[in-house]
């Protein structure tokens, strides 16, 4: 008898220990939720803290009144939304500014996390860690209502044109597909290369697809969106969160962005923030 309640004891304890939850230990092979995701558990910057970097200036549609702080914008909500999934509250999340090229170079970073419509490629992976995606973008042309290339309906029109981008963005590198033959006009940020548009030492500027409506829209009405330009490897371009090399915040980031997208939070930010991107046609 003894000996059956013995039996009976260990396979009680064994049914409990099978149901009991196991923390998931964040690996580099892939996303991890649960305990091990936590905030207590997540070695950051400054412990209780989200540190998030982001380029001076940042733009809409992806912030408002170039205050991430504010949690207005695409970018910005996403980076609170991100926060709340680790278990910060908004008091928790701190910002700093990082210029959009330094974010991706090797090297002690100034953050956790940094959100700045960084296109995940393979080239930046060889410095920098990428979250999952967290948006699919597609770049675009935009030009003034008078430059000969507002009339231009195929990528062979475009290749008359002069063109120019963001220096170190896929925007320049879309330019430079466009018209490899051409020198494609490199600007230190979006502002000076709308400057540049403005007074005619361009004729057409490459930016990502929500971008080009809202400056289209509010910034320079005189300018309309030519096209879409296709992906050079017909692959989608999309945007993840950047992380330094290696870190160990890297699968519990990912786990987040995933579960952002699984609840439809990714889905309505998107709504809220991007739907008066709308479309534009693809050039070919």
């Amino acid at each position: 008898m003894l000996k059956k309640k013995a039996v009976m004891a260990a396979m009680a304890l064994l049914a409990v220990s099978a149901c009991a939850p196991v923390d998931e230990t964040p690996t580099a092979a892939g996303p991890a939720t649960g305990a091990a995701c936590g905030k207590d558990k997540l070695a950051t910057l400054t412990a209780g803290k989200l540190t998030f970097g982001t380029d001076e200036p940042v733009y809409q549609p992806w912030f408002v009144d170039n205050k991430p702080e504010s949690g207005q914008g695409f970018e910005a909500a996403v980076a609170y939304a991100l926060a709340g999934k680790l278990g910060y509250a908004p008091a928790d999340v701190v910002w700093t500014r990082v210029p959009f090229n330094a974010a991706i170079q090797p090297g002690k970073k100034a953050y956790d996390v940094d959100v700045n419509e960084f296109s995940i490629t393979d080239e930046r992976k060889q410095a920098v860690d990428f979250s999952s995606p967290y948006y699919d973008v597609a770049q675009a042309v935009i030009a003034p209502k008078n430059s000969p290339a507002a009339a231009a309906k195929t990528l062979a029109e475009l290749k008359k044109v002069k063109l120019g981008a963001q220096v170190g963005t896929t925007s320049y590198d879309a330019a430079q597909r466009v018209a490899p033959e051409q020198q494609v006009a490199v600007y230190n940020t979006n502002d000076d290369a709308k400057a540049a548009l403005g007074n005619g030492q361009i004729q057409a500027l490459v930016l990502d697809l929500p971008t080009a409506f809202y400056v289209t829209s509010a910034e320079l009405p005189d300018a309309t969106i030519v096209g879409q330009l296709p992906r050079g490897d017909g692959k989608p371009e999309q945007f993840g969160l950047v992380l330094d090399k290696g870190s160990s915040l890297t699968p519990c980031v990912s786990g987040a962005v995933d579960g952002l997208r699984s609840d439809g939070t990714l889905a309505k930010l998107e709504q809220e923030w991007l739907t008066t991107a709308g479309n534009a046609p693809e050039l070919k």
